[in-house]
């Protein structure tokens, strides 16, 4: 069978017209106004009451959908229509991906220029079906590779074939990169970032999850004890008190509320799995980025990914380790670049959106983050990061610093040394 789904077979298959594709949304229209009437219809008849206005304003639209569907399938088979788009091989994948970064937050959404790999328009499809090389050329294995990174957010890491597709993505950009060609290295690096957005937004879709059902679970009293002070310390134990209790209340009445909350426990669970799960993937992109010389695309990234900073506070400790690991990591880099990469508004939303994470996430023996080497290197990098932005971006954050410190159990990060400098530099505009 695969043997038949090869460009001969695209070739051969005709395409829907645009007749066609008016022709089935007047047919779902159609449907759709068929089982408003019939609900109506039924509904009068068990109430003994007679239709409406509207009622019957429903009715002469329906017929009126149904005799427009005749005429568009009489003139489908008498006038039929031979001009059909040139980007039809593509149309399900480019159609499919828009569908997906339309869930996506404007905060989380990847650059346009790491699209510049993906067949997403009629001229990409004439690229891709008659480039005029013998062989393979640059742009057909960066698709190729940007296809595989793709797998890797599908695959379930459990599989044997995770490991597979993650060491051939390896070496290919490895072998990429022994070449030390330019037009190869940005390859990985257009294809990473792509990846790296695709993941960020695939994990703050996980995380929401997770909180839907949290909330659903708790209710009320639950999202009001996280809000205050040391609330992400209580919150838990008052879940697991009221998990104990409805497990007891469950034994008495049992039907469809105890349905309902094993669904919320699997939606949860899933949730929680699938963001570990990303969340390493994430990890893992992070580091192939810098290994390839793109760390600061995923700096821009992560600067603007202030849904995920705000779900990262109240994810699960094996979740929120890594993403504190990518922080961390990012943040060592970040006074490394250029400053015409990492602008200055880049760099003040990383460290107003993700320093919040530092000072609540939990760090205990269970669940091991940083070392003490690599707490002192990040604490650095922040106060000189802070130091080479205006006084008045500097104030904005410290101010911040301050109050999500004062509240937190952790005595880390302490960026005092920032604190006191710019008082010190504000005293000294009197003289």
């Amino acid at each position: 069978m695969a043997k038949n789904l090869d460009l001969d077979y695209a070739y051969q298959t005709r395409p829907p017209s645009f007749l066609n594709t008016i022709f089935m949304y007047t047919v779902n229209m159609a449907a759709k106004s068929l089982v408003s009437v019939a609900q109506t219809s039924k509904l009068a008849q068990d109430t003994d009451k007679k239709w409406k206005t509207t009622d019957h304003l429903k009715f002469m639209v329906m017929l009126m959908t149904w005799g427009i569907v005749w005429v568009l399938r009489v003139l489908m088979d008498h006038f039929p229509l031979i001009t059909y788009s040139s980007s039809y091989l593509l149309q399900g994948f480019s159609s499919s991906l828009g569908s997906f970064y339309s869930l996506i937050p404007s905060s989380l959404s990847p650059p346009s220029s790491s699209l510049s790999l993906l067949p997403s328009s009629g001229s990409s499809l004439e690229e891709i079906l008659y480039e005029e090389v013998d062989g393979p050329s640059i742009k057909a294995l960066g698709r190729s590779l940007t296809h595989i990174l793709a797998l890797l957010n599908d695959i379930p890491a459990t599989s044997s074939k995770y490991q597979f597709a993650m060491t051939m993505a390896d070496t290919i950009m490895e072998d990429n990169a022994h070449h030390h060609h330019s037009e190869l290295l940005q390859v990985n690096q257009a294809a990473l970032s792509l990846a790296f957005g695709r993941t960020l937004a695939l994990l703050y879709r996980s995380l929401q999850i997770t909180t839907q059902s949290q909330d659903n679970f708790g209710g009320w009293p639950f999202r009001t004890i996280k809000a205050l002070p040391f609330g992400s310390y209580v919150a838990p134990c008052v879940k697991g008190l009221s998990f104990c209790f409805n497990t007891v209340m469950s034994l008495v009445d049992r039907g469809v509320s105890q349905l309902h909350k094993k669904k919320e426990e699997g939606a949860d669970e899933y949730g929680e799995v699938m963001a570990e799960k990303l969340a390493h993937e994430l990890l893992w992109i992070t580091n192939r980025l810098r290994a390839y010389g793109a760390v600061d695309q995923a700096l821009v990234q992560w600067s603007h990914a202030s849904a995920l900073a705000s779900l990262s506070l109240t994810a699960t400790p094996r979740v929120q380790g890594i993403i504190l690991k990518i922080s961390g990591i990012l943040f060592g880099d970040l006074n490394q670049q250029d400053d015409y990469l990492i602008t200055r508004e880049v760099k003040f939303k990383l460290l107003v959106l993700w320093i919040p994470l530092f000072c609540h996430a939990n760090n205990g023996v269970a669940y091991p983050i940083l070392s003490s080497f690599e707490k002192v290197e990040i604490q650095r990098a922040m106060n000189e990061a802070i130091s080479s932005l205006p006084a008045i971006d500097q104030e904005v954050i410290l101010t911040n610093w301050v109050q999500d410190f004062a509240v937190s159990a952790s005595d880390w990060p302490n960026l005092q040394l920032s604190y006191d400098r710019w008082c010190q530099s504000a005293r000294q505009m009197l003289t």
